[in-house]
C-alpha cells in the first residue's frame, strides 16, 4: 500500500512539474509583454540624431545624457544623414532610438516613395516633438526671392538619407517645377551653408526647427533671405500632402527683418519596436520629464501634451503607457 501511494504521489509530481513548465512557471524566459520584446535591457543605446549642423543632433545629445541617468543604460547620440538614413538603420539593427519627420516615419512604415519595396516594420513611436520647417535658404547677393527663381539655379536640397529630399521636391512640384530644372546639390546642412559661403550653390533647402545652427552661423557674415512659401501655395501643398502645415520663420531669426511664411512638418522619436515596455516607457518618460535640462531653444516646444499629435505610425506600448497615466489624447 505505502509503495503505491508513493508511486502515486510521485505521478502526480511529475505531472504537475510539466503543467508548470508549459505555463512558464518553471523556468526564466529572456522574452515577455508582447511578443518579440526583448525584457532584458541593452547594455548600450545609441540615438540617431542628424548632421551637426542641424537640430537633431544637440538635443540627441542631451537626451542621451537624460536616457543615460534614468536608465542606467550608457546612450550616445550619433551623427548620421538624419530621417531616412535613420529609418533604415533601425531596420538594419544599428541603432535603438532615432529622429525622423513624420512625414518619413510614415513613408517608412507603408512603404512609399524612398522606401517603395523596403518597408520598414521594427520601428514605433514614442512621440512628435516640435514643428520641422522647411527653410529655403539664400543671401542677399543671390537675387532669389522665389521658389520660381530656384530655376536654373544650384541648390542644395539636403543630405542623401534626409527627408529633406522629399521636402523639397514636394515644394518644387506645387511651384511648376521638379528636380530636373534645378543644378541639384546633396549636401548636409554644414556642407550648404559653406557652399553658400564660397559661392558654389545659390540655395539650400533645410528641414530643421528653427533656429537652425548651420544657418545661424551663415548669418553671422552674409544677409541670410528665406524665400518663401506664399500662402495660396502652402495651402495646394497641405491638400496633397497633408502632414504639412502653414509655419512662419520669425522675424528676428538669423536677422530677418519680419516673419517669412513657410511650411513645415513634425519631429518625431521612434524607436526599436523590439525594446521592453518598460524600459520604452522610462526612456519616455525621462525625456518629457526633465526638458529643462535640455539647453538647446527647442526645447521650450516640447511639451508632453502634444506629443501624440500628428504621429502618424503606432506608439510603443511602454510610451503610451506613460501617455494614459497623464491623460495625454491626441488632438481631434
Amino acid at each position: 500500500m505505502k509503495k503505491r501511494k508513493f508511486l502515486l504521489f510521485t505521478a502526480l509530481m511529475l505531472v504537475l512539474s510539466m503543467v508548470l513548465a508549459a505555463c512558464g512557471g518553471g523556468g526564466s524566459d529572456e522574452k515577455g509583454g508582447e511578443e518579440g520584446q526583448t525584457e532584458e535591457k541593452p547594455k548600450y543605446m545609441s540615438i540617431l540624431t542628424g548632421g551637426t549642423g542641424g537640430t537633431y543632433f544637440p538635443l540627441g545629445g542631451s537626451f542621451a545624457k537624460i536616457v543615460s541617468d534614468a536608465t542606467g543604460v550608457s546612450t550616445n547620440a550619433e551623427t548620421t544623414g538624419a530621417s531616412a538614413e535613420n529609418m533604415q538603420s533601425i531596420k538594419d539593427n544599428k541603432g535603438e532610438i532615432a529622429f525622423t519627420q513624420t512625414d518619413i516615419a510614415s513613408y517608412a512604415t507603408e512603404g512609399k516613395l524612398m522606401f517603395d519595396g523596403n518597408k520598414i516594420d521594427n520601428i514605433k513611436a514614442i512621440g512628435t516633438l516640435y514643428p520641422e520647417t522647411i527653410q529655403i535658404v539664400t543671401t542677399e547677393n543671390s537675387g532669389i526671392k522665389s521658389v520660381e527663381d530656384l530655376k536654373g539655379k544650384k541648390v542644395s536640397i539636403g543630405a542623401p538619407g534626409s527627408g529633406t529630399a522629399a521636402n523639397a521636391e514636394q515644394i518644387l512640384e506645387v511651384h511648376g517645377l521638379s528636380l530636373d530644372d534645378i543644378q541639384k546639390q546633396d549636401l548636409s546642412f554644414d556642407e550648404s551653408v559653406n557652399g553658400i559661403k564660397d559661392g558654389n550653390i545659390d540655395a539650400a533647402f533645410v528641414t530643421a526647427g528653427t533656429p537652425t545652427a548651420a544657418v545661424e552661423e551663415l548669418s553671422a557674415t552674409e544677409k541670410v533671405v528665406i524665400v518663401p512659401i506664399e500662402a495660396d501655395k502652402a495651402e495646394e501643398l497641405i491638400a496633397k500632402y497633408p502632414y504639412y502645415a502653414k509655419e512662419a520663420v520669425p522675424s528676428g531669426t538669423y536677422k530677418l527683418g519680419s516673419d517669412v511664411p513657410t511650411v513645415a512638418v513634425l519631429a518625431m522619436l521612434v524607436v526599436k519596436a523590439d525594446l521592453s515596455d518598460e524600459l520604452v516607457y522610462d526612456i519616455t518618460k525621462s525625456i518629457f520629464e526633465n526638458l529643462d535640462q535640455v539647453t538647446h531653444a527647442k526645447a521650450k516646444q516640447i511639451k508632453p501634451e502634444n506629443a501624440l499629435n500628428g504621429v502618424g505610425i503606432d506608439v510603443h506600448p511602454g510610451a503610451q503607457k506613460y501617455y494614459d497615466e497623464k491623460g495625454i489624447k491626441a488632438a481631434q
